[in-house]
């Protein structure tokens, strides 16, 4: 069937996280190689990874954290170089070919400012805290299905976390890519994906073999 629209994930499908964590790291006054290896640790054990500024602040609560952060003006912020390189040839090969870009995940709803500022080549952004639900809710899949144009067999939903992309978008009948990047996407496998790829590039051509 052919495919009328893909949407991508954001952290770590679209964006590294790399930076993300860099700077809690510096707010939380430990060293980035520090912080990294405690996200290591609790994803591996299949944890939040918020549980990570809790090992270093026990107790603590990251949403009044968070805040401020914000407070303290170092809030959600996104630029060219938080963009994985293949992000954004990726989108702009899947326009040309016709296909309807969309791009939503679990993220502050600021993120959606921030995203439409990079000027990528989307039809449409959205995120959870729009949307007033997160992945891997049923809710937040059944979104995107009417979010994005086209029967639900010919919308592609990419991302890296099985459990929170591949599986709950498969359970709304959406088609499904596994992409193979970060901690998570390289770590843990997604046997009921439809696709897995190791690159946006290896997506956007499949895509347009599948046109």
């Amino acid at each position: 069937m052919t495919i009328k629209a893909v949407v991508f994930d954001i952290g770590e499908t679209l964006t590294s996280d790399t930076r993300y964590w860099a700077d809690w790291a510096r707010w939380l006054d430990v060293p980035t190689h520090t912080m990294s290896a405690l996200v290591g640790h609790v994803l591996a054990r299949g944890l939040d990874n918020a549980e990570a500024i809790r090992l270093i602040r026990p107790g603590v609560d990251v949403g009044a954290e968070w805040q401020a952060r914000r407070d303290a003006g170092q809030g959600d912020h996104l630029e060219e170089s938080d963009l994985y390189p293949d992000a954004r040839p990726a989108l702009q090969q899947l326009r040309d070919a016709g296909v309807w870009v969309g791009i939503a995940g679990n993220q502050n709803r600021e993120v959606t400012g921030l995203l439409q500022g990079l000027d990528l080549p989307a039809d449409a952004i959205a995120t959870s805290g729009e949307w007033g639900v997160s992945k891997p809710r049923p809710e937040f899949f059944e979104r995107v299905a009417e979010w994005a144009p086209g029967d639900r067999q010919q919308i592609v939903y990419v991302g890296d976390h099985p459990a929170n992309d591949i599986t709950p978008a498969r359970a709304a009948g959406l088609r499904t890519v596994h992409l193979r990047r970060g901690p998570i996407g390289l770590t843990m496998s997604a046997p009921d994906a439809d696709w897995t790829v190791d690159s946006l590039t290896e997506l956007a051509d499949l895509v347009r073999q599948l046109q």
